[in-house]
């Protein structure tokens, strides 16, 4: 059997329907809110910036720096960035360890010691490998990136806040799932951990009763 490489909508709706035979608590998250949306992000430089934003903060307060940027660089390439001093970094809204980890970003984009266009025939590991170089890339960062921009069907944000308080309010835990108790047992998901991930955003979203 090949591998699947990346979701599509017809391979989300069959994972779809795995996992709702594989876990009741996903069937009832499918029954009650309907499908989750497919979460697309355009591979590349911008994207991954984007992502590099949203660490440790709301995404709403990531994407309004975000839509400062664009509006500064109208054309978000890793050279226009780099054009950016501190100042105009800070007044956007970059934290200054955001500015550390984008810049690192950039210069291995334009020096070409990172090629994003060939992560997106790699496998995980490799890319995981490739990406976590970088200063400021964990593996959050490269989670994400692998389950929005390269839509691979298997990968699951372990260290994601909105998926463990998701994972505890469904099973109706005690305690926050840690990322290691969230890897092993979500363990029975798999090839589909990215689609279930979907969902655990899908019922955090909703705000459910």
């Amino acid at each position: 059997m090949i591998p699947i490489e990346s979701l599509t909508p017809e391979s989300l709706t069959r994972g779809l329907m795995v996992l709702a035979n594989l876990d009741s608590d996903l069937a009832w998250i499918l029954e009650t809110l309907g499908p989750p949306p497919m979460w697309q992000r355009q591979p590349g430089f911008a994207t991954l910036l984007c992502i590099i934003l949203e660490q440790q903060v709301s995404v709403a307060a990531a994407r309004a720096v975000f839509t400062r940027l664009c509006a500064v660089v109208v054309t978000l390439t890793p050279e226009n960035f780099l054009i950016l001093d501190d100042v105009e970094l800070r007044a956007i809204g970059f934290s200054r360890q955001k500015i550390l980890y984008c810049r690192g970003l950039a210069n291995a984009i334009a020096t070409g010691q990172l090629e994003l266009t060939k992560l997106e025939i790699m496998d995980e590991t490799t890319i995981r490998t490739e990406l976590k170089r970088l200063k400021g890339i964990g593996d959050w960062t490269v989670d994400i990136y692998l389950l929005m921009a390269l839509q691979r069907p298997d990968v699951f944000p372990k260290g994601d806040l909105a998926i463990a308080i998701a994972f505890q309010k469904l099973k109706n835990l005690a305690t926050r799932p840690t990322p290691a108790q969230l890897e092993a047992t979500t363990q029975h998901w798999r090839p589909w951990r990215a689609v279930a991930a979907r969902l655990l955003w899908h019922y955090y979203l909703s705000n459910p009763k």
